[in-house]
């Protein structure tokens, strides 16, 4: 939201996450985790993208929204052994 033809429309705006309701409740399933703690994961993911974090820029990349991800989660999530993915 910050790069681009418009970018002076929201200079503060970042941009947005969306979730699946429907998807992130089967990979809670899957996970056996509830709905609950899969949208905090989700959301955490999201917005670590959005202030510059990225998994996919190689091991280090990888391990700071690691590292950065389960600190946040501890900070909102009553479940303190909840993964991160």
């Amino acid at each position: 939201m910050q790069e681009g033809e418009f970018s002076d429309l929201t200079p503060g705006l970042l941009g947005d996450v969306v979730i699946s309701c429907d998807t992130a409740q089967k990979e809670a399933d899957t996970a056996g985790i509830n709905l609950s703690e899969r949208m905090s994961q989700l959301l955490i993911h999201g917005v670590l993208h959005l202030v510059g974090f990225d998994h996919e820029r190689g091991e280090q990349g990888e391990r700071n929204m690691e590292d950065k991800s389960f600190e946040l989660l501890k900070l909102i999530e009553p479940n303190k052994d909840l993964p991160i993915f």
